[in-house]
């Protein structure tokens, strides 16, 4: 009856009765009144009618509220979705959407859109494994912001993000958008801020669902997606740029890339070229972000490959450590035209760990010579050297990898530096930190007791000659602290079993910083005197404990 006679007669006379005001109020009464499954049946009858309404009529909001009623009814029981599909409910909303478009020209874009959103959430409710259906929306999106000029209005870009931000909530999962391969279309008609912000929700909403993407295929649409926060978009002002927020997008960035995970090696190297070739587009500004955690991936695939022997058979190219390093070697000297020096001597000295691990000494090798070769030509600054160094140093001791000659040279290298540098307490402090370099505490580790003594007195003769300036400038020797760390390090490699520390010459060095402490031109530094007692305490206590240890201490006096 209500298909028959009510609907047609009560559609009738709101169509012709020509008051646009009176033709909205009854369209969302017919809406409201009866109830969802007579709609779901009349369907094309009253679709039919939107059309033919006013031009002025609001019909945007009638429709979306007729969606919004007919997905809360097919949420509300799980029977009802065969009639759905029976009537074809998305096909017969689609088309009717189009058709007010078209029919109503003056129709601003904004309202379009926001039709689309309604549809697009139909749909997502109704029909949520249907991912043609989400796609056809999107489409349908495109092909009307295409027919537009840029978008402009406010209202219409938020628009689109809510339609993009669809999908994304309802799925928790970006693989399921990476698949609609209308999504980025819609994106490229957003403006370069807006733009920016979908790429933080894409980002936000991966970091949220903790979603491993797996593939090359899918990293490149990903990084298609969120080019914005990637590279300079064409146009887009430089200046503009907010310090605070453009460091927390290329930290987003970077997180991202640590979620990009295969267990399969080749597929790993193939996600790694592809999220190199993007990074490598974005200058110089978002390098110092974007290739550490490049980096590190890189390596943790090295680790990775290191605990499998042997190469596949049959497989042309596989991955090998020896290849990634040559990448890992390119990619980490881009950073020097940042520059980014400090950065890339960490990088470089992290991969000359890994290609220890992987026992491949000529790699290693070349990845300290980087180092090396940064420290001479680009660290002028006198804090960043002290760093770079004591990195250096800690870097070489762990290295098990290389020949004596190797070796030698590169420890070589490490003292002079260390004692090169321009304050006189930094180069004590670096001097005696090489001393670890010639004694490594591991079964077949080197142990040179003698040039261990050598790097000690050197240091000694430093805070010494720190002293003397001191007190040649202030008329004060400088602080005893010096030769307490000293002290500290005679003792380490004297309970490390070094004969060539002896107990006379601990003797000796804690004498010569009580008489130094006693002298009337030293400066008071009350954490010097702390840490001196502190490790006159640790003597009384190693001799109190007795056994070997006990014995070895015994002829010190403190």
């Amino acid at each position: 009856m209500y298909k028959e006679n009510v609907l047609p007669r009560v559609l009738e006379q709101v169509v012709n009765c020509k008051d646009e005001l009176a033709q909205y109020y009854l369209m969302d009464c017919i809406i409201q009144v009866f109830p969802d499954e007579y709609h779901l049946q009349t369907l094309e009858t009253l679709l039919g009618a939107c059309p033919q309404l006013q031009p002025t009529v609001d019909i945007k909001t009638v429709l979306s509220r007729l969606m919004d009623r007919l997905s809360n009814y097919a949420v509300s029981s799980a029977d009802v979705l065969p009639e759905f599909l029976q009537v074809e409910a998305f096909a017969k909303l689609s088309n009717a959407i189009g058709k007010v478009i078209d029919a109503q020209v003056d129709m601003p874009i904004v309202g379009a859109i926001s039709l689309y959103v309604s549809l697009l959430t139909f749909t997502l409710r109704v029909h949520p494994d249907r991912l043609d259906y989400v796609d056809q929306v999107l489409g349908a999106c495109v092909k009307k912001l295409s027919s537009a000029p840029k978008l402009e209005d406010s209202r219409a870009t938020k628009q689109v993000v809510a339609l993009l931000s669809a999908p994304l909530d309802k799925y928790n999962d970006i693989v399921t958008a990476l698949t609609l391969s209308n999504y980025p279309r819609v994106m490229d008609h957003l403006d370069d801020g807006t733009n920016k912000v979908m790429a933080m929700v894409i980002i936000q909403s991966i970091m949220k669902n903790s979603t491993c993407i797996s593939t090359a295929e899918k990293v490149e649409v990903l990084f298609e997606l969120i080019k914005g926060l990637i590279k300079d978009l064409d146009g887009a002002a430089q200046d503009e740029l907010d310090e605070e927020d453009f460091k927390e997008e290329q930290n987003s960035v970077a997180r991202l890339i640590h979620m990009l995970y295969n267990d399969d090696s080749e597929e790993m190297l193939k996600i790694i070229c592809t999220v190199r070739k993007h990074i490598m587009t974005g200058g110089p500004k978002r390098l110092p972000f974007t290739v550490p955690p490049l980096v590190f991936s890189a390596l943790r695939l090295v680790r990775q490959l290191q605990n499998q022997d042997g190469d596949v058979a049959g497989e042309e190219e596989p991955a090998t450590p020896k290849k990634i390093f040559q990448l890992l070697n390119q990619t980490i000297e881009t950073l020097l035209s940042v520059p980014s020096p400090e950065m890339a001597l960490r990088l470089y000295l992290q991969c000359a760990e890994a290609a220890n691990d992987c026992d491949l000494e000529p790699v290693a090798y070349e990845f300290f010579t980087q180092a090396f070769m940064l420290y001479e030509e680009e660290i002028a600054d006198s804090k960043a050297q002290v760093t770079a160094i004591h990195l250096i140093i800690g870097t070489l001791q762990r290295i098990s990898v290389f020949g004596v000659e190797n070796r030698d040279t590169l420890t070589h290298k490490a003292t002079g530096y260390s004692a090169r540098l321009l304050k006189k307490p930094d180069q004590c402090r670096a001097v005696y930190a090489c001393s670890h370099l010639f004694w490594v505490d591991d079964q077949d580790g080197i142990k040179d007791g003698e040039r261990v003594l050598l790097c000690l007195k050197r240091a000694l003769r430093i805070a010494n000659a720190a002293q003397q300036m001191a007190n040649v400038a202030r008329g004060s020797s400088g602080p005893v602290v010096l030769f307490v760390e000293i002290l500290n390090k005679y003792l380490y490699f004297f309970e490390k079993g070094n004969t060539q520390i002896t107990a006379s010459a601990i003797q000796s060095l804690i004498e010569l910083i009580t008489s130094e402490m006693q002298s009337e031109s030293t400066t008071l530094d009350p954490a010097a005197n702390a840490f001196f007692a502190s490790t006159k305490r640790y003597i009384e206590f190693q001799k109190k404990k007795g056994g070997a240890m006990g014995e070895k201490y015994d002829p010190i006096n403190v």
